[in-house]
């Protein structure tokens, strides 16, 4: 879960909560080493690649005003291990009007020239904040293969902010799967702490899931 008010670049990050499903784990910069040991320790060459190449791009991050970073790792039947990166970035609402600036900025993700493949969609939310979801392969430059990325697009309580929860993954088999994921963390964005009580103790956000299991 993200919480309290944060400052990044020139973006005041508003109050937010959300919860990933098992299998994810907070990253940051100084946590290459300790992904490169459990990379090595699952003994998948295909998940040393990944871990390596996710972070390469971890320290420019900030810049783009990236709040969170998480990867997933799941067992997987075809792959022995599936790996992911979710990502959620927070920007200034370019328009007053929450659905107009959600609209724009959605739009805009789906125009991007990475996209080989994509498709654009509501999703409904609980809160009846305005949210679109984008999915589809993606061909970033000096990469081989092409990627599955889902990013939903929705704004905060306040029509403030627009944020961006972005899920990629090398695992292009599994996209639906990974789609169906993102979509199920944005139901649980909340601009309240959902859990008050200050003894309480949080659920533990890491563990580990099937790829086709989405337990929140």
């Amino acid at each position: 879960m993200v919480g309290d008010e944060a400052v990044m670049s020139d973006v005041t990050v508003p109050p937010l909560w959300f919860r990933l499903p098992p299998g994810f784990h907070t990253i940051g910069p100084d946590d290459r080493q300790a992904l490169e040991c459990m990379a090595d320790a699952l003994g998948s060459p295909a998940a040393r690649v990944d871990i390596a190449r996710l972070m390469g791009g971890l320290d420019g991050l900030q810049a783009h005003h990236v709040v969170h970073t998480s990867i997933g790792l799941h067992p997987d039947d075809a792959l022995g291990v599936s790996t992911s990166f979710f990502s959620l970035t927070v920007r200034d609402a370019q328009h007053s009007n929450p659905a107009v600036a959600v609209a724009q900025t959605s739009l805009a993700v789906s125009r991007s020239a990475l996209w080989s493949r994509a498709t654009r969609r509501v999703i409904e939310l609980p809160s009846a904040l305005p949210c679109y979801l984008v999915a589809g392969l993606i061909s970033p430059p000096g990469v081989d293969d092409q990627l599955f990325q889902a990013r939903a697009i929705t704004a905060d309580v306040q029509g403030r902010h627009v944020l961006i929860l972005d899920l990629t993954s090398a695992a292009v088999g599994n996209g639906e799967a990974y789609a169906s994921i993102l979509e199920a963390v944005t139901y649980t964005i909340s601009f309240s702490d959902p859990d008050p009580d200050p003894d309480a103790t949080p659920p533990p956000l890491a563990g580990t899931s099937r790829i086709l299991e989405v337990l929140l």
